[in-house]
């Protein structure tokens, strides 16, 4: 067999610094897949018990549609651009950003992703700890590996971690959901929260839309393998509202029916003992396996461009897997929590103007187009929205912190751009979208 043809049955081209070709793009169920099984995972049903805690059930429930509307149509937006370029998202924010300059807020994405990733293999090994008494460190250490050891093979393989995570979630958690409604169901429509602990509907739109900022806003690189922008819009879909909506539903109704569990799917069938046990464990595995891997996959993607040209994604999932390894197994991934949550008011914005940016001013960029290496406008309109969204998330927590930063970087870049378009002599051969 030819090393090439070995190539294509193995470990495919991933296109890190270039353009996916139409030869190699996907159907619409392998894309729809990837994006399936990223936000379906036990930690979207623990936010979602989260959310109905501190709302009860009925505005907790409105708080999950409402964030992930607004999930659907921003991640959407990006996802339809990059299938369009076929860039992935560190060369699709070099148009906006500059040759340069883009490395910046691909930087911080793919470092906030390095850190989710230790933090959900983490999560691996304390839970398996907290069910069975196995030893966190080995646990931990088996689930990175793991991890890792599917990021490198690719988007080949995001696509089939989905096919078998998403399914396995429904089918789980609907049991789980089944377990706990026995005697339990009238009560969960009425639950209105723990006394005390409410917190406002602007705090759970933040929640529900910075879970996966970070990731729905480097969405192309899953869906720059799209064959068009119908297909990457549907399979945006399959996540936000599908996938996410689902798995917080989930997490909601378990902790409604029964304030006392914290909506893990995985605990509630460890529980079940039997054969209940060895099903859960590979369950777990499964299914935060499925978002580690696309977390470390963006997060190889994005450096391995920014290093250069000749590092290989591959190599890359190895180095930064190492790191999130090495928080994971040494425990300091907890204390990563509360930085991820304020850095993720940083990255939206950043979505925010790439989208007016490229759908308004420069659609008609490509990857071959010539770029500046520093472009000042984004980066005026970037730092705004998240002075803002940072002021308002530790002055007013009750406001949204993430739409805030959305809406203040967009206005911004729209007021700055439409300045600029202004100063331009008509005579000038400078185009407007160049400045």
């Amino acid at each position: 067999m030819s090393a090439v043809t070995q190539e294509h049955h193995l470990l495919e081209a991933e296109f890190e610094h270039s353009a996916v070709p139409r030869s190699h793009r996907k159907s619409f169920i392998s894309v729809a897949l990837v994006w399936l099984g990223f936000p379906m995972i036990i930690t979207g049903a623990i936010t979602g018990a989260a959310l109905v805690h501190g709302l009860g059930f009925q505005r907790g429930l409105l708080a999950m549609i409402l964030g992930n509307l607004v999930m659907f149509a921003y991640v959407g937006l990006l996802s339809a651009r990059g299938a369009q370029t076929g860039l992935n998202f560190a060369l699709l924010a070099s148009l906006t950003f500059g040759r340069k300059g883009y490395s910046l807020a691909a930087g911080l994405l793919s470092s906030i992703l390095v850190g989710w990733y230790a933090v959900q293999t983490g999560l691996t090994g304390v839970s398996m700890h907290e069910a069975f008494g196995s030893n966190v460190f080995v646990a931990t250490l088996i689930a990175g590996i793991l991890y890792m050891g599917i990021t490198i093979i690719g988007i080949r393989a995001l696509s089939v971690i989905g096919a078998i995570s998403a399914p396995l979630f429904v089918i789980l958690g609907l049991y789980a959901v089944n377990i706990v409604l026995r005697g339990h169901a009238h009560s969960v429509w009425n639950y209105a929260g723990i006394p005390g602990q409410h917190i406002s509907f602007g705090l759970a739109l933040t929640i529900v839309i910075a879970l996966f900022a970070d990731a729905g806003t480097m969405t192309a690189d899953f869906t720059r393998w799209a064959q068009n922008r119908k297909h990457a819009v549907g399979a945006t879909f399959a996540a936000f509202p599908l996938a996410n909506l689902t798995a917080m539903i989930i997490g909601g109704v378990l902790v409604a029916a029964m304030p006392q569990n914290p909506g893990n799917v995985f605990s509630t069938i460890a529980q079940q003992g039997g054969i209940w046990i060895a099903i859960a464990v590979a369950f777990l595995f499964i299914n935060l396996g499925s978002v580690c891997s696309h977390c470390l996959y963006n997060a190889s993607v994005g450096w391995s461009h920014i290093v250069g040209r000749n590092m290989n994604m591959r190599v890359m999932a190895v180095i930064l897997g190492a790191v999130g390894i090495t928080g994971a197994v040494l425990g300091i991934w907890n204390y990563f929590i509360d930085w991820l949550n304020i850095l993720g008011v940083l990255v939206p914005p950043i979505g925010s103007i790439i989208i007016l940016d490229q759908y308004l001013f420069m659609n008609h960029k490509t990857a071959d187009t010539t770029l500046e290496s520093f472009r000042v406008r984004p980066f005026i309109a970037w730092a705004v929205g998240s002075l803002v969204a940072l002021i308002v998330n530790f002055q007013a927590p009750g406001l949204s912190t993430v739409l805030t930063g959305m809406v203040t970087s967009g206005v911004t870049y729209l007021l700055i751009s439409q300045m600029a378009m202004r100063n331009v002599p008509i005579a000038s051969t400078t185009r407007p979208e160049d400045l």
